[in-house]
């Protein structure tokens, strides 16, 4: 990291900051100093930080697809659900200026006003843009972003910076200025609807909002999550959850994702000779994805397994494999004993593995089937990257340490927000579809596209 760099950037934002609290007034203030919870510990302060954020998170793999936390935008604050998702930077919501392709009514939208844009030669556009720079005609022009997902989705907006009101586990209350993408275009999206406002994206760069947080010196740059099998689970940003004894592991330096060392597959504890795995963590993908060779060779082995037990083939419309029993199943742990556990070794770590059970690749879909939860990336668009999804994660306490560089996971009980015994899970809206890792977070500025054509003809 350039430290030069990392200094300027912190001293424009902060700039930034104090500009934007002239428009508006008591914003970045411990607006109450209560808890929300009667029950919730006050933690205190350490190394010059305020404490960590926690949030309740709703959703499961199936038969939703997704799991999503709510966030307060604007002022006066209105509520916007958003899919959390570790394999993109930029936090982006459906943005009424006017919107194409939004699923969300137009009161469900977020209404952006002109003097919350970001201009082109703002730093915060040069970082939604890193490592390329924006395409500015005019210095003051607004700043434009594209997104592209591997599912083939898109979506097109403007930079825009609004106040996120976020309460700090001690109880503070803050109104902060953030810098997030006002989604105006959407296209093809994925079978479904997405259900969720718009995507909290928190890849390890730095237009994600969770390294805006650290550049105000608010919180580490850390984050971790805890998704339950039965449901909902919680996101933490900062690193007052971390618990010790987690088996950590080092990420790679110049990805834009989360990379892991190469890994190799383990069936039942045995080597495979599949090795020199790419595996990403990303929470933004319901299922888990190996590269073609490395998901036949996989699913053979799971096959092999199974000839002498009484499972047989079926066709299900939640997943491309599925088995069924002499009856149907109720849950994955009706199942689980009739399948083997995989496992990838991390190379060049300290025997750091993660154990796949059963319950980590099967779903039990409506029709009482067992489906298989790894699917074929290579078919997807992922090329020859591995992806470890939300289904592989259940169950575990997930830490991304950006300022170690490195990913944790420990097994861990996600059914309930700690320090509060009332959490419940609050699932609602079905949704399978997968809006995953993205493949580049800027707008094309080649020739005349359509894709330009849809930017430039949508000013606020």
């Amino acid at each position: 990291m350039d430290v030069k760099k990392s200094k300027a950037t912190v001293a424009l934002m902060m700039m930034f900051m104090m500009l934007f609290l002239v428009n508006f007034p008591g914003c970045f203030s411990a607006a109450s100093q209560q808890p929300i919870n009667k029950k919730s510990t006050h933690l205190k302060p350490h190394n010059g930080f305020h404490s960590s954020f926690l949030f309740p998170v709703t959703g499961n793999v199936y038969p939703l697809g997704y799991y999503s936390i709510s966030l307060s935008i604007g002022n006066p604050p209105k509520v916007f659900e958003f899919d959390i998702d570790t394999g993109s930077d930029l936090t982006w919501v459906q943005c009424d200026a006017p919107c194409t392709g939004c699923t969300k009514p137009i009161d469900h939208l977020y209404k952006p006003q002109k003097h919350i844009l970001v201009s082109c030669e703002h730093p915060s556009c040069g970082v939604v843009h890193f490592p390329e720079s924006p395409h500015c005609e005019k210095p003051d022009d607004q700043c434009d972003f594209e997104i592209d997902y591997v599912d083939h989705g898109s979506v097109l907006g403007v930079v825009v910076a609004d106040v996120f009101s976020l309460r700090f586990m001690n109880g503070s209350l803050i109104h902060l200025p953030l810098t997030f993408g006002c989604a105006y275009d959407l296209k093809n999206p994925g079978p479904y609807d997405p259900p969720a406002a718009g995507v909290l994206g928190l890849g390890n760069g730095k237009a994600s909002i969770l390294s805006q947080l650290r550049s105000f010196d608010l919180t580490r740059n850390v984050l971790g999550h805890c998704l339950s099998g039965k449901g909902g689970g919680f996101l933490f940003l900062g690193d007052d959850l971390v618990p010790s004894g987690m088996s950590w592991m080092p990420v790679s330096a110049n990805s834009k994702h989360y990379l892991s060392s190469p890994a190799e597959v383990l069936f039942d504890g045995k080597p495979t000779g599949i090795k020199d795995l790419k595996v990403v963590f990303d929470s933004g993908s319901s299922y888990t994805y190996f590269g073609f060779q490395v998901y036949e060779g996989v699913l053979n082995l799971v096959r092999e397994s199974l000839t002498e037990k009484t499972l047989d083939t079926v066709q299900d419309k939640a997943l491309p494999i599925c088995w069924k029993g002499t009856k149907p199943f109720k849950s994955v742990h009706d199942v689980k004993n009739y399948f083997s556990t995989l496992t990838l070794k991390f190379k060049d770590t300290q025997n750091i593995q993660l154990e796949l059970q059963p319950e980590a690749y099967l779903i039990v879909t409506e029709d009482g089937n067992a489906c298989f939860g790894i699917l074929n990336g290579t078919e997807a668009g992922l090329g020859d990257l591995n992806v470890i999804g939300d289904i592989s994660l259940i169950g575990k306490m997930v830490v991304y340490d950006n300022e170690k560089q490195r990913i944790g996971w420990i097994s861990a009980d996600c059914n309930r927000l700690p320090l509060d015994s009332n959490y419940k899970e609050d699932i609602q809206r079905p949704y399978a579809a997968n809006f995953g890792i993205l493949e580049e977070n800027h707008p094309k500025t080649q020739g005349s596209s359509e894709t330009n054509v849809r930017v430039r003809n949508r000013e606020l």
